[in-house]
């Protein structure tokens, strides 16, 4: 089985279809990681049925115990590649995930970021936490930001083929281009806003362990992650009376429902409504 050979083909469809860049990183990575395990018994993809493919999601749900979102992932991108490289539709739609857990977003309070903020002494990491939470961005985002997505003459930063290939517009706080600047003359990025020690983009990992070690400093016992912080900046707008439309734009989310979910949140925290405890 010509593994690379297949999922350069793959790239390429994905590519004309206009997927974004994560998406086909994604999509070729679970594919290639299925093809791996598949060509030890199989010499052509065409040869696995619906069974064999139910079986290794199965085995990765019971070694690496895989999210319901990242199953979801896996299923689409082999159903994706045997309809668009082998020319088989498959049936495998009872793979996907029946059922998705609807938990709150976890978030920080206004207090625990600015220790977060005031814990850090790097001002290229400054920069980086104030941008996950002054504008509510995915890491993914983060990563891809040039220096020309900054726009101080409008006040905007502007957030290209995002989730579902999309572009949008978040606002540039002042204070937060006055780091910039003070970070850019600095450290002199030439292409990426954040850009690794030999140049090129900024690894995921690296952001991750600024994010842990500020909340560490700041005292901060919960995990947290960049995505918290972008929860945080959807919470603290809402609770700041911004318009659930409005957010909804800043975070590039397809439907308000998706957006709706902080409102129960910040229904609760802003409510006069007391325990029954406190009644007593």
């Amino acid at each position: 089985m010509d593994i690379e050979n297949l999922i350069a083909v793959f790239e390429r469809k994905l590519m004309i279809q206009r997927y974004s860049t994560s998406s086909i990183k994604n999509y070729s990575s679970s594919v290639r990681s299925f093809l791996h395990v598949a060509e030890k018994r199989f010499d052509q993809p065409d040869e696995l049925n619906e069974n064999e493919i139910e079986k290794y999601v199965f085995w990765k749900i019971r070694k690496d115990n895989i999210s319901s979102s990242y199953q979801r992932m896996i299923v689409a991108a082999i159903d994706k590649f045997y309809y668009s490289v082998v020319g088989k539709n498959l049936s495998i739609r009872h793979l996907y995930p029946s059922r998705k857990k609807h938990e709150l977003p976890k978030y920080l309070t206004r207090a625990e970021v600015k220790r977060m903020l005031q814990s850090i002494t790097n001002p290229k990491h400054a920069c980086i936490i104030k941008l996950l939470y002054g504008c509510g961005l995915r890491l993914n985002e983060l990563l891809h930001l040039k220096i020309s997505d900054i726009d101080s003459e409008n006040m905007l930063i502007y957030i290209r083929n995002s989730k579902g290939n999309k572009d949008r517009v978040v606002m540039l706080s002042p204070t937060l281009l006055a780091d910039l600047r003070s970070y850019y003359k600095s450290y002199h990025p030439k292409y990426y806003l954040f850009e690794g020690q030999d140049g090129g983009m900024y690894s995921a990992k690296s952001v991750q362990t600024i994010v842990k070690t500020a909340a560490t400093k700041a005292g901060i016992t919960n995990p947290v992650s960049p995505h918290i912080l972008r929860h945080s900046f959807a919470t603290h707008l809402l609770e700041n009376g911004t318009g659930i439309r409005y957010i909804q734009q800043l975070l590039g989310h397809n439907s308000v429902k998706t957006t709706e979910i902080y409102t129960h949140i910040t229904d609760v925290a802003r409510s006069n409504i007391k325990s029954p405890l406190d009644m007593l």
